[in-house]
């Protein structure tokens, strides 16, 4: 195996920061960086140029002037069509692949469009409809991994003997437990006004479903663990719960950690699963909060907490992640949309939260999700069997680039009953789908 040398005429952060998430994470493979154009010459392996124009034999890519940049600014895109993928950043005839693959990567890797001037959404979010893969149809899509694919081709072709090792497909189920039960442990104030509630609308069904669940003649409906651990030992794959424990208020309304029955949970589904923090709705605006939280699940679970998702998908750049670095945090499942299912990133691997405000890659480790159970049916509208067609249809685009696949439900959701019901089987077709090899 030869290590691939690599010549830019400067080293920037930026360009460090891309070669690494492409050459390292993507495709497995080492490289040197260089400004020595003379080491280029000599060098015999196998070797690249980014620059503006080539420097010997080398397999040489133009270099458009977004990396060299610092500082943001509104940048000319024009998108267009190249071997079956969008592509943008364009370069002249001499590259080898007629655009900025490292530029275009680091566009949309880095989330440069979110720090520029933008219309936020009723939660004060970045929203899908707003972004270059929405407006350009390939949100469905991790391009950067296919353009990653593209040049490990054209790397294989001119230098064979460079080995690139095999990747494999990987899937990762997510459970948000915003509400751990729809009535045990809420207390004596919150049940009465639960009642009252019920009483007001006149759902007398409710009342008497709350009445058994309260009585231990029922089950609750928001108690599905049984099936999820069912589901986890009989396919054997990684899951991730992130447990909401904010203080009450009108987006957070999970049970107090006070009730021993809720800790007695937590601890149970962290014998079978990894457990992380779903930083609160009232966190994100607060550093205090945030490491009230955290703190909360740690004394639970007596250790350290490293793993994070934002409640409602909470997420401004920088400061939502410089928070959680701020916190110990290390690894973050936050990176999807609300509204559209597929790849907000365009990228299905995990990669570096690269500060662009600093200029600096961080510790943090991002982990983009490819879809939400609520997306499908209350942003898209789509029934249980369509939604399980459009989640095979993401798992298939993950698989062809032998990527991370990583899905985000909730307990809530998989009870199969009133608005739910049929979306219990969704869920086990997509494990089945995502955990066995179908073709």
């Amino acid at each position: 195996m030869t290590m691939l040398l690599v010549y830019t005429h400067k080293i920037t952060h930026r360009n460090k920061y891309i070669f690494n998430l492409m050459f390292k994470d993507i495709l497995g493979i080492d490289f040197s960086l260089t400004t020595d154009a003379e080491e280029l010459k000599r060098y015999e392996g196998a070797k690249l140029s980014y620059t503006y124009n080539p420097v010997a034999d080398e397999l040489f890519f133009i270099s458009r002037n977004l990396l060299f940049e610092t500082g943001i600014n509104e940048q000319n895109i024009s998108v267009f069509d190249f071997n079956n993928n969008k592509v943008f950043f364009a370069t002249g005839k001499l590259s080898a692949l007629p655009f900025d693959v490292f530029a275009a990567s680091f566009y949309l890797v880095s989330r440069y469009e979110e720090y520029l001037p933008h219309i936020r959404d009723e939660h004060d979010r970045f929203d899908a409809k707003d972004s270059l893969a929405f407006m350009n149809d390939f949100l469905h899509k991790p391009i950067v991994n296919s353009w990653a694919l593209l040049m490990k081709e054209l790397i294989q072709k001119r230098y064979p003997s460079i080995f690139f090792p095999e990747k494999k497909f990987e899937f990762i189920s997510t459970l948000d437990i915003d509400n751990a039960y729809a009535y045990r442990e809420k207390g004596f104030t919150r049940s009465l006004g639960g009642y009252f509630k019920s009483i007001s609308e006149g759902d007398f069904s409710e009342i008497l479903e709350r009445t058994r669940v309260l009585l231990g003649m029922q089950k609750d409906p928001y108690d599905t663990y049984d099936f999820q651990l069912e589901i986890f030992k009989k396919y054997k794959f990684k899951s991730i719960y992130f447990f909401l424990l904010g203080d009450y208020g009108p987006n957070d309304k999970n049970l107090p950690i006070e009730s021993i029955k809720f800790q007695s949970l937590i601890k149970m589904l962290a014998d079978y699963a990894q457990v992380g923090i779903h930083p609160s709705y009232g966190s994100n605006s607060s550093k205090a909060q945030l490491k009230k939280e955290i703190g909360r699940l740690s004394n639970v679970l007596h250790r350290d907490v490293t793993k994070s998702r934002q409640h409602f998908l909470k997420l401004r750049m920088p400061e939502t992640y410089r928070n959680l670095i701020d916190n110990d945090i290390t690894d973050d499942y936050t990176m999807g949309y609300a509204s559209q299912v597929g790849f907000r990133a365009s990228i299905c691997t995990p990669f570096n939260f690269y500060d662009l405000d600093t200029e600096l890659e961080t510790k943090l480790k991002i982990h983009p999700f490819a879809v939400m159970e609520g997306t499908l049916k209350y942003r898209m509208k789509i029934q249980p069997p369509d939604g399980i067609i459009k989640i095979k249809s993401l798992i298939d685009e993950v698989r062809a680039v032998n990527g991370v696949f990583i899905s985000l439900w909730h307990n809530d959701t998989l009870n199969d009953r009133k608005i739910w019901k049929g979306w219990k089987s969704v869920y086990e077709e997509m494990v089945i789908y995502a955990c066995i090899e179908t073709k």
